[in-house]
């Protein structure tokens, strides 16, 4: 593979709005030598890159009518396949398909616009997606029953596990199982090759739905080794004499109760001129070297994922939980970001150094939260006694970088956090939504004003990093919106392409006065492009700010881990020419692998948070609730009741009612006059619950 040909020939390519002939392609490009020209064109035809055309004529997808697309999904008569482009999905029939399955990228022809919308036909399938899939078993009852598993994703229909390829699985196992497709039969068959156990339990749903993820769960061997070699180094006078020594500064940490890897602290001292604030973060690349197996790993699982009943952590817990976590009373190495900022809570400098400290307590929000709100018992204020004062400071300066933000028009975009709580045997028995009070929004504002600093100090630097951006929503989303919000009876004025934050904040702001809070807020959130990292400073429009990064999280995020080692080396004084060169692919790659695992992580962590809810509610069918409408679709109302869970209230069910739906937030029963809409309180009887699903179901009291 030749990559100057490929170059040579595609650039070509770009500049015509026609297919070209073969030969032609050739002069024009340059690519004179017939068996090279041949190469690059069989390599780029593969790759989807480029359509031939009857063997004849050449030419980019786009230009000659094709697409490249993924199947998301499939059922015995069709299947649809996502663009490239983001753009709306397209129809395909099954026996236009080729035998494509969900997951496998593909080439389409023949892309048409009918009155159901787009359709086409496979012309190739550019890549097998995984032929490993996760499910339920269902046997037919008889001795001579046949065997299926119902998938969980991808596929609308039951695929027949071949005989002799069920193990030894029940009917109701969750399972994974290998797919082939019979060209003879023109069918798929399932060969079942693990099995995690019950389906109706939420914890085997979640080790299923790791599995289906691909999250690594064990460390190898090396990397444990390491880890235990790493941890069990001692901190020396040494080391300690190359850093800025803050142990006996009054620093703390605040965190969850359940919390082990404490990874922050936080120290602030108010002055006559502002506020120095301090934000002492673990110093994870002294012991996650570069090149090291420990980084290896990091940097392959990227991210810490968060269940119910588990944490997978990115690094081994020797280090996570152990020397890397700022444990009070121990001497901890840690990067600490020093900022100063003015009264109005305007940073005025900053700087960056490697440091010691001695945490003098181990915060916990609840008791920062009762401190602060003047209900702490004794017990908890003479625990807080070396830090008492600091904590009414940092509120303080908390609350003047909460103003600052609302002033540049920071998204306040609420969410629904579930907390789940399991019995001795992992079963979810209560449900609540997680509250969120001023301890929390104090870390919260001293971590983005540390995340802020770090990404102005390496942007000003001119060194590779790894920023945290967040694009400004793209035209169509926001005509979406604006015709939502208009629906809803909110002025649209603004609601175009460059609209500012403030415009979104204050729309968001309006409708927490009224029933369509949640609406508006989520919609608001579809309409933003997915937060990500890249290697270039490009903003972060839902913080109103031109420069963001993530420094403060190193122990559960890789891309903290990749800055602090990019930044060890500018405060260490190495040229930035040398840095340059050094990190330049690194920050790419980092950047690119850190949102790709990212995204893994949130989707195995939303499916695994939809069992336990469905695992909960199986104990709770019959019962009734009030709740709210949260979303309508053709079919019927999602209904979210008091303890965050959200069910399907299903209103074709009812022949004696025919609902219409207008598209943004009302449904209307065209016989009765009727309606729901978005924010109307019902009252519902929870009537189903599918554990494996994930899905709850209700129907009006």
């Amino acid at each position: 593979m030749n990559n100057e040909d490929n170059e040579l020939i595609l650039e070509t390519l770009r500049q015509k709005t026609e297919p070209v002939e073969r030969t032609e392609l050739m002069i024009e490009s340059g690519v004179l030598e017939q068996e090279h020209f041949n190469n690059a064109i069989s390599y780029l035809d593969s790759k989807g890159e480029i359509v031939v055309i009857k063997r004849k004529k050449i030419a980019l997808p786009e230009v000659a009518g094709y697409v490249r697309a993924t199947i998301v999904r499939s059922n015995k008569w069709f299947s649809f396949a996502h663009p490239e482009d983001d753009s709306e999905d397209i129809f395909i029939h099954t026996s236009s398909s080729k035998g494509a399955m969900p997951g496998d990228k593909v080439m389409l022809k023949n892309v048409r616009t009918e009155e159901k919308g787009p359709s086409g036909e496979v012309d190739k399938i550019l890549e097998k997606g995984s032929r490993i899939i996760t499910g339920v078993v269902e046997r037919e009852k008889g001795k001579a029953g046949k065997a299926y598993v119902m998938p969980d994703s991808g596929f609308a229909f039951r695929l027949r596990i071949v005989k002799g390829g069920e193990l030894k699985s029940k009917n109701g196992d969750k399972v994974k199982a290998a797919i082939a497709y019979d060209q003879r039969e023109k069918r798929i068959y399932a060969r079942v090759i693990h099995i995690y156990g019950r389906a109706d339990s939420a914890r085997v749903c979640a080790d299923a739905i790791i599995d289906a993820n691909g999250i690594p769960v064990k460390f190898s061997v090396p990397v444990k080794h390491e880890a235990a070699l790493k941890a069990a180094e001692p901190i020396t006078q040494e080391e300690i004499s190359r850093r800025l020594d803050l142990r006996d500064e009054p620093i703390f940490t605040i965190d969850g109760a359940d919390a082990k890897d404490l990874d922050d602290a936080v120290s602030v001292k108010k002055l006559e001129s502002g506020w120095e604030l301090g934000v002492h973060i673990a110093d994870v690349s002294h012991y996650v070297t570069e090149g090291s197996k420990l980084d290896e790993s990091a940097m392959d699982r990227g991210t810490s994922v968060y269940f119910a009943d588990r944490v997978i952590p990115m690094l081994p817990v020797e280090i996570s939980n152990g020397c890397c976590s700022l444990n009070s009373g121990v001497n901890k190495l840690t990067f600490s970001a020093i900022i100063n900022l003015d009264k109005r809570g305007e940073i005025v400098d900053y700087r960056f150094e490697k440091s010691v400290i001695n945490s003098k307590v181990r915060g916990v929000y609840s008791e920062v939260n009762a401190i602060i709100d003047g209900t702490a018992d004794e017990q908890i204020k003479e625990k807080y006694a070396p830090v008492y004062k600091s904590i009414f400071d940092a509120q303080e300066l908390a609350l003047i970088l909460k103003e600052k933000a609302k002033q540049r028009g920071e998204l306040e975009i609420e969410t629904t956090e579930l907390r789940f709580e399991l019995d001795s045997n992992g079963v979810c028995t209560s449900v609540a939504q997680r509250e969120r009070g001023q301890a929390e929004e104090l870390i919260e504002q001293f971590m983005i004003c540390a995340n802020r600093a770090a990404a102005l100090y390496a942007k000003n630097a001119l060194i590779p990093f790894v920023y945290r951006v967040h694009e400004a929503p793209e035209a169509d989303r926001l005509e979406t919106l604006s015709e939502l919000a208009a629906s809803c009876g909110f002025s649209v004025r603004r609601l175009k392409e460059g609209v500012h934050q403030t415009d979104l904040a204050e729309l968001i702001n309006k409708s927490k006065e009224t029933k369509y809070a949640r609406l508006i807020s989520m919609q608001v959130l579809r309409t933003m492009a997915k937060a990500r990292y890249d290697d270039r400073p490009l903003g972060h429009f839902g913080l109103s700010l031109e420069d963001y990064c993530h420094f403060t999280s190193p122990i559960r995020r890789y891309p903290d881990t990749s800055i602090h080692r990019i930044l060890t080396d500018l405060v260490s004084g190495v040229p930035i020419d040398k840095i340059q060169a050094h990190y330049a692919d690194f920050a790419k790659e980092s950047a690119r692998m850190s949102s790709e695992r990212e995204l893994r992580a949130m989707r195995a962590e939303r499916e695994t948070e939809k069992c336990y809810a469905a695992e909960y509610m199986t104990s709770h069918l019959g019962e009734q609730y009030d709740g709210i409408v949260s979303g309508i679709t053709n079919r019927g109302l999602f209904v979210c009741i008091d303890n965050g869970i959200e069910g399907f209230v299903d209103l074709t069910e009812d022949e004696r009612s025919f609902f219409e739906y207008d598209g943004a937030a009302v449904t209307t029963d065209r016989r009765s006059g009727r309606s729901y809409s978005i924010g109307d309180t019902v009252h519902i009887e929870v009537i189903a619950a599918s554990v494996p699903m994930g899905t709850v179901d209700f129907r009006f009291a």
